[in-house]
């Protein structure tokens, strides 16, 4: 074999090392009954993200997923009925979905982490703080709503409207690109919107409870109100409030976003790290 042709093998099963690498994170975890879906990227120190309503990994982080990698071990979680994790028959809870985080985080023997969530994922990221507080470094809250009259006047009145062909194309396209079971997609977006209508505010005791350092970050033009985030910031114990400007989900480059080239999330990754790095 020449020493050509010995390079260009060498070569090629590095790429496919690499792409493999990059491609084949994705695994499942038997946590409280459920087969939950999570991936994990980079290496350092432990940091959880938890996507948003009908929402995938990819359709809520995939513009800084990348960039948290680079300093951090994600782990990216599919929570019960969204993407590649499957229902589990019963109805959703952010209670439910806290548990179930922190029973992954056990199974992989991590025990803290940062754990940042966006829209119901940052609900679900504060009643991981509340009932599992041992687990918790710090905390990023993003667009999180903890009680009803934190979303936008007539927010509840339109939710008893709602249909599935009111769902925004590009979370429908992500949800059935990595599960192209539409029944599973049609599950998924009743589970969501029972839950929305059957929420309950979180008492504030349990939030003044929460001893974690907290980043809580809204967009001008948000879903949830500037005057919400400003109160639950001020509930918190040890806790920043960061408004940007947008709208739901622009400043992480959610997939719904009308500006995905906007420098924005670039920001948004920085401001978070300067956080993190805040000992």
């Amino acid at each position: 074999m020449s020493r050509i042709t010995y390079l260009l093998i060498l070569m090629v099963s590095l790429l496919f090392t690499k792409m493999s690498s990059q491609t084949n994170q994705g695994q499942f975890a038997t946590v409280n009954g459920l087969e939950m879906y999570y991936e994990i990227h980079g290496s350092g120190t432990p940091l959880v993200l938890i996507h948003g309503g009908g929402s995938t990994i990819n359709s809520t982080y995939g513009n800084v997923l990348s960039q948290f990698a680079k300093k951090h071990k994600v782990i990216a979680v599919e929570l019960q009925a969204h993407g590649r994790t499957k229902d589990r028959g019963v109805p959703l809870s952010f209670e439910q979905d806290a548990d179930d985080v922190a029973a992954l985080l056990q199974q992989l023997a991590i025990a803290k982490a940062d754990i940042m969530g966006f829209s119901n994922g940052g609900t679900t990221a504060l009643q991981i703080a509340i009932r599992h507080p041992e687990v918790v470094d710090k905390l990023i809250l993003c667009s999180a709503a903890y009680s009803r009259a934190g979303l936008v006047p007539g927010f509840f009145e339109g939710m008893k409207q709602v249909t599935i062909e009111m769902m925004p194309t590009q979370l429908k396209e992500a949800f059935l690109q990595v599960n192209p079971d539409k029944a599973a997609l049609q599950v998924s977006f009743n589970r969501d919107v029972e839950r929305m209508l059957n929420f309950k505010d979180i008492p504030e005791e349990k939030i003044k409870a929460v001893k974690a350092p907290a980043l809580v970050i809204n967009a001008d033009k948000d879903v949830i109100v500037t005057e919400h985030a400003l109160a639950l910031s001020r509930l918190l114990a040890d806790a920043q409030l960061t408004v940007l400007p947008g709208a739901h989900g622009e400043y992480i480059g959610e997939i719904c976003s009308a500006n995905q080239d906007s420098n924005e999330p670039k920001l948004t990754v920085e401001l978070i790290e300067e956080f993190l790095a805040d000992k």
